[in-house]
């Protein structure tokens, strides 16, 4: 799914709000997010789970083009972990198969 689907299905269901202010609360949803996440800090959704960030530490790498050797810098990546609910309901499927 992407952020224009995500948007039209929560107008379906959601009719009594405009697809304008819910692309506001979307936009605002992913906004706080990130700016959480720039400042070092956690964001935990219960049921759903918790984005936090991981370091990466400097590295040698290689340009696939030419093979050469690139210094890559440390970083800082986004990370989620999903929470039990979201398991659980990943998993429904393979419990009710067997």
């Amino acid at each position: 799914m992407i952020r224009s689907e995500l948007v039209s299905k929560l107008c379906h269901d959601f009719p009594d709000l405009s697809q304008r202010e819910i692309e506001l609360v979307v936009t605002g949803i992913f906004t706080e997010i990130t700016a959480q996440l720039a400042k070092g800090g956690r964001v935990e959704l219960r049921g759903f789970g918790a984005f936090s960030t991981r370091s990466r530490d400097a590295r040698t790498g290689r340009n696939p083009r030419t093979g050469e050797q690139v210094a890559v810098d440390a970083k800082k990546v986004p990370y989620f972990k999903p929470g039990k609910e979201m398991r659980e309901r990943l998993n429904l499927s393979e419990v009710t198969a067997e």
